[in-house]
C-alpha cells in the first residue's frame, strides 16, 4: 500500500513556501513526484520578518499573516494537483510545518503560524500541524525533528553517514548503524549572509556564495564569532532568529577592533557557518565516512568548497548522491511526520530533542 502526501514547509530563511507532493511507500521509502517553491509577497515577506521580533499589534498581526500564508499555500496546492491530475480525495493529508515566528524552548514554546483549519477548508484534504509542541511538552527542544526522517530515509546499515541540511540554521544528524541517532542545531546556515548581503548589496541571498568569495574571510572575526557560548553548549539544542540575528552580528561587529570591507565580512559569515558545522560534526564522528548536504546551503558553491577543505578526507555530497532531491528533503520530512501522526506512531527522537520519551507529533484539521 501507498499513500499521497503533501509536504509543506517555510523556514527561517523566509524564501518562500515549499511545497513536495509525495507518493509514500513505508516499506522502500518515499518518492517525490512534484515540487514548487512559492515566493511570498513582499507584504507578507515583511510581515513574517517582523513578526519574529517583539512588536505592537502581534496577535492580530499573527493571524492576519497565518491566513495570508495558508491562502498562498492553499492556491500553490490546487495548482500542484491540477498539473498531476490528482483530486483531493486522493490525498491522504496535508503536513504543514506552517511559518515559525518564535522559537524559545528554553521557555517551553516554539509559535508556527499557517491557520491549518483555513488551509484544510480551503484544499479540503485534511491537515496535520502543529509538529513541535507535543514534543516541548514532553520537556524537548521541539527541534530539530528532521533527524528521525533522515534515519529511516537514509541510514546505511554499515557506514556512519551524516547530514547536514543548511537553511537560515544548520542542523547536524549522525546516522550510525545500530546506534543512537545524534540530531542538533550547530548554529546559523544562510540566516547571517543573507542578512548582510540584503542589506549592503540589496539582493536576498548570496547566489552560489560569490560575493563571499570575492572577500577574504578574517580569522580573527570568525574566532571571535565562534567564541559565542551556543557553540560550545552541549546537545540537545535548537536555535533561531531570536538569537542569531542582524542584531547580534551588529554587536559583534561593533566590539571587533577594526573595520573590514563588505566582502570581507560576507566572506566571514561563510566560514563561521562552515566553521561551526565542520566542527560540530568533528566532535561527534571520527568514524563518519560521508557527509550529505541538503537545503538551500546545498546551493551555495563557495560553503561547499569550504566544507570539502575543512572536513577533508570525509567525502562531502548533497543529498542528490543518494536520491533526494537536496530541495525539497524538508517538505518530505513534513509529509512524513504528518503520515507518522495518522498512523499514531511517534515522529521525534527523544536523544536529539532532548524530550523525555517517543511521543507522536501534530495535529489534526479533518479536510
Amino acid at each position: 500500500m501507498s499513500w499521497w502526501l503533501i509536504g509543506v514547509m517555510s523556514g527561517t530563511s523566509l524564501d518562500g513556501i515549499d511545497l513536495a507532493l509525495t507518493r509514500l511507500h513505508p516499506e522502500h521509502g518515499i518518492e517525490l513526484v512534484d515540487a514548487e517553491c512559492l515566493p511570498f509577497s513582499p507584504e507578507l515577506h515583511n510581515e513574517l520578518k517582523t513578526l519574529c521580533q517583539p512588536g505592537s499589534d502581534e496577535i492580530r498581526r499573527a493571524g492576519l499573516a497565518g491566513q495570508a500564508w495558508a491562502e498562498r499555500t492553499a492556491r500553490g496546492i490546487h495548482a500542484l494537483l491540477a498539473r498531476q491530475q490528482l483530486k483531493p480525495e486522493q490525498i491522504l493529508a496535508i503536513g504543514s510545518h506552517g511559518q515559525t515566528i518564535r522559537h524559545h524552548p528554553e521557555l517551553g514554546f516554539s509559535v508556527q503560524i499557517g491557520a491549518p483549519a483555513l488551509l484544510a477548508e480551503r484544499c479540503r484534504i485534511q491537515v496535520v500541524s502543529d509538529f513541535r509542541s507535543r514534543d516541548l511538552a514532553a520537556g524537548g527542544e521541539g527541534a530539530p525533528l528532521v533527524p528521525a526522517f533522515h534515519q529511516w530515509l537514509l541510514e546505511d546499515p554499515e557506514h556512519t553517514r551524516a547530514v547536514i541540511n543548511i537553511g537560515g540554521f544548520a542542523n547536524l544528524t549522525l546516522l550510525r548503524p545500530g546506534q543512537t541517532v545524534v540530531g542538533f542545531d550547530s548554529g546559523p546556515g544562510n540566516i547571517l549572509l543573507d542578512a548582510w548581503i540584503q542589506r549592503h548589496q540589496g539582493q536576498a541571498f548570496d547566489k552560489g556564495g560569490r560575493w563571499a568569495a570575492s572577500g577574504t574571510s578574517d580569522l580573527e572575526l570568525v574566532s571571535q564569532l565562534l567564541a559565542d557560548p551556543y557553540f560550545s553548549r552541549s546537545a540537545p539544542k535548537s536555535t533561531g532568529r531570536e538569537y542569531f540575528n542582524a542584531h547580534w552580528l551588529e554587536q559583534q561587529l561593533q566590539a571587533f577592533a577594526k573595520q573590514l570591507p563588505e566582502a570581507d565580512v560576507q566572506a566571514s559569515l561563510l566560514e563561521l557557518t562552515a566553521q561551526s558545522i565542520a566542527t560540530a560534526l568533528d566532535s561527534q564522528a571520527s568514524d563518519c565516512r560521508s557527509v550529505y548536504i541538503c537545503g538551500g546551503g546545498a546551493a551555495n558553491i563557495r560553503l561547499l568548497e569550504r566544507l570539502s577543505d575543512l572536513l577533508s578526507p570525509l567525502e562531502v555530497h548533497t543529498t542528490a548522491a543518494v536520491g533526494v532531491d537536496p530541495d525539497w528533503m524538508e517538505a518530505m520530512a513534513f509529509a512524513w511526520l504528518a503520515w507518522r501522526c495518522l498512523q499514531g506512531q511517534s515522529g521525534n527522537l527523544p536523544a536529539v530533542t532532548g524530550a523525555s520519551g517517543p511521543r507522536v507529533l501534530g495535529a489534526v484539521y479533518p479536510g
